[in-house]
């Protein structure tokens, strides 16, 4: 396999020994971090070098789906003053798929296509694998010498080597559901540290609903914020994304017709049973039958005074 770390650029395409590679094109960053800036700060470090024996790190972010873990990728990137490549892994990706790919060009030819991560490698940028779980362990194999002290990757299909750029970064978010691969020790070895986005403060949710819906009315907003503030401290997985598109609803049906136009909360109530279902106007029930058929049925109430002082934190009635 050729290993030549001898680069030839132009606008669309690298040259890797022998081998054009066509690069893949970054995407338009304009989305702002609004919550936790510590968590913002937490990544930048990981990309910090602090020595010319050091390395950067290639972290992994999780948190619930929603709640702004690609956002928290691209603030980070323009911050730095980088091009932002964005990888979506799914469950059929393949090694090539990550790396480089034959494709059929004009004329019939065969180019070799550089995808967004291996684009991030040669140009020096920063690549987010976005739901990372998703993919499975034959995918991960191919990218373990880039996470490690080696930072460089083999493509069979192009024969060579590619080097990674001293600028490249690279970071990993994850979903917390059940329709993810493990991903192997190995793997999770090279992806430190963890970075876990929570869900956002009262008023950081507002405000990033205002920053998607600066024309929708502030009453309609605070309605949104309420439902989801009470969803997340009952446990419940909705997120602010959810809470975008309940009010962009709302505001769809109260303009579709000036004459008549929909009461603001018929609109909102609607829109609620439209984006998660009639399940969600009774967010209580709903938390009782999920902590049942997870087998959270707890003490009965009262019965945790023969287990736990009464000012006890775990005391289940505290």
């Amino acid at each position: 396999m050729a290993h030549d770390s001898s680069l030839t650029k132009n606008s669309d395409t690298f040259q890797v020994g022998e081998v054009v590679l066509r690069l893949a094109r970054p995407i338009d960053l304009q989305q702002q971090w609004i919550g936790d800036h510590e968590i913002l700060r937490q990544l930048l470090a990981c990309w910090l070098v602090v020595d010319p024996q050091d390395r950067p790190l290639s972290p992994r972010i999780v948190g619930p789906p929603g709640v702004g873990k690609t956002t928290l990728a691209m603030s980070a990137t323009l911050e730095r003053k980088q091009a932002l490549y964005i990888y979506q892994c799914t469950a059929d990706t393949r090694p090539d798929d990550l790396l480089v790919s034959p494709v059929i060009a004009e004329g019939g030819t065969i180019i070799y296509q550089a995808s967004p991560l291996v684009t991030a490698m040669l140009t020096g940028s920063i690549c987010l694998l976005d739901e990372g779980n998703r993919m499975n362990e034959k995918s991960w194999a191919s990218l373990a010498s880039l996470l490690d002290h080696r930072r460089s990757i083999e493509s069979v299909v192009a024969g060579v080597q590619i080097l990674a750029h001293e600028n490249f970064r690279c970071c990993v978010t994850m979903n917390e559901d059940a329709s993810t691969y493990e991903v192997p020790d190995y793997i999770l070895s090279r992806l430190q540290p963890t970075l876990t986005v929570e869900f956002p403060s009262k008023d950081h949710e507002l405000a990033i609903l205002h920053y998607h819906l600066p024309f929708a009315p502030v009453e309609l907003l605070n309605l949104t914020v309420d439902f989801l503030q009470k969803a997340h401290q009952l446990d419940l997985s909705f997120s602010v994304r959810d809470g975008i598109h309940i009010v962009q609803f709302a505001l769809k049906r109260m303009a579709q017709d000036p004459n008549h136009p929909l009461a603001r909360d018929a609109a909102w109530r609607e829109a609620l049973t439209k984006v998660l279902g009639e399940e969600a106007l009774d967010l209580d029930g709903l938390a009782a039958r999920r902590s049942l058929s997870l087998g959270g049925q707890g003490l009965p109430k009262g019965l945790g005074d023969f287990f736990f002082d009464e000012d006890s934190p775990l005391h289940p009635d505290h």
